[in-house]
């Protein structure tokens, strides 16, 4: 394995930094700035006033996700926190369930070096649609589908640097390269991690074209031909001459980061969405990431 991502740990900082990071269910910047958002929110538009800020819709949004609340027990946990802090309005669950669907949410990306060129692990996972009407599914056994969710991962910061939510009937490799361009708008990128799903011909070429350093794995059955791609034919020749060194060169052990944020992700946010439509299902699992990357900040700080 690859030197440079060592895990070593001071282990009481660690576990400070996981009771820490509690903080941010109760994180009162968005209260104290609470009149100043608002102002700028309302300044020139037409038709009702918004009422509440997007910072503490966004907190909100933070809670309900975390602690897996549905809005009016989500309206409920402001209305028992009202009782303590005077003045704090409390948003009615349709006016919470409206502001989060329409919130323009960021990955919130931080601790990422924006000069070091970073590697990258690309991988994709599924994620059911809803857990509601499971039994009428299988009595009646019709099948509702799930989404497909696409990462790129920051292998040192273990952050989602890109993500795509598409219909299960996306291949993986089909959202290889906007993940990569996203990624690249915000960072240059030196290596990209993929499994065997993104052995495509167009993909290395892509890369090569960005002189980008491809640790894709090939097909066992790969033969060493060009077949219009030098790229996938060198690619295909080292894999095969010698697959460890290989392994080692492109630090291809560390393509597990991807699978370990969805591991992480589905840990902390369970295995389904809760939103019905499509755009609202994205931006949810967008919100579910900025917040795992919000939580894997707080707890890099203590390493």
């Amino acid at each position: 394995m690859a030197v440079g991502y060592v895990d070593c740990r001071n282990w009481p900082r660690y576990n400070d930094a996981l009771v820490r990071r509690g903080e941010i269910f109760l994180d009162l910047d968005a209260l104290e700035e609470w009149d100043e958002e608002l102002e700028g929110m309302n300044r020139g538009k037409e038709g009702a006033s918004f009422r509440f800020p997007d910072g503490f819709i966004r907190l909100l949004g933070f809670i309900r996700h975390l602690f897996h609340l549905p809005y009016r027990q989500t309206e409920g946990f402001v209305e028992a926190l009202s009782r303590y802090m005077e003045g704090l309005r409390v948003p009615d669950y349709t006016t919470l369930n409206k502001r989060v669907n329409r919130l323009n949410v960021s990955l919130g990306l931080d601790d990422v070096e924006d000069d070091e060129p970073l590697t990258i692990s690309v991988d994709a996972s599924g994620v059911k649609v809803a857990n509601s009407g499971d039994w009428i599914r299988r009595v009646w056994r019709v099948r509702k589908g799930y989404l497909k969710i696409h990462i790129a991962v920051d292998v040192k910061s273990k952050q989602i640097i890109a993500m795509e939510v598409t219909c299960e009937r996306t291949g993986d490799s089909r959202m290889f390269q906007p993940l990569v361009k996203a990624a690249m708008n915000s960072h240059p990128i030196r290596r990209v991690l993929a499994d065997g799903a993104y052995d495509v011909k167009k993909l290395f070429d892509f890369l090569d074209y960005y002189s980008v350093d491809a640790g894709i794995k090939v097909r066992s059955n790969s033969v060493a031909k060009s077949r219009g791609s030098i790229a996938r034919k060198q690619a295909v020749a080292e894999q095969l001459k010698n697959p460890e060194a290989w392994r080692d060169k492109h630090q291809y052990g560390y393509r597990w980061r991807a699978e370990g944020v969805f591991s992480c992700m589905k840990r902390s946010f369970g295995e389904h969405v809760t939103a019905k439509k499509f755009e609202n299902m994205a931006r949810e699992m967008l919100l579910k990431a900025a917040i795992y990357n919000l939580l894997t900040q707080m707890t890099a700080k203590a390493m």
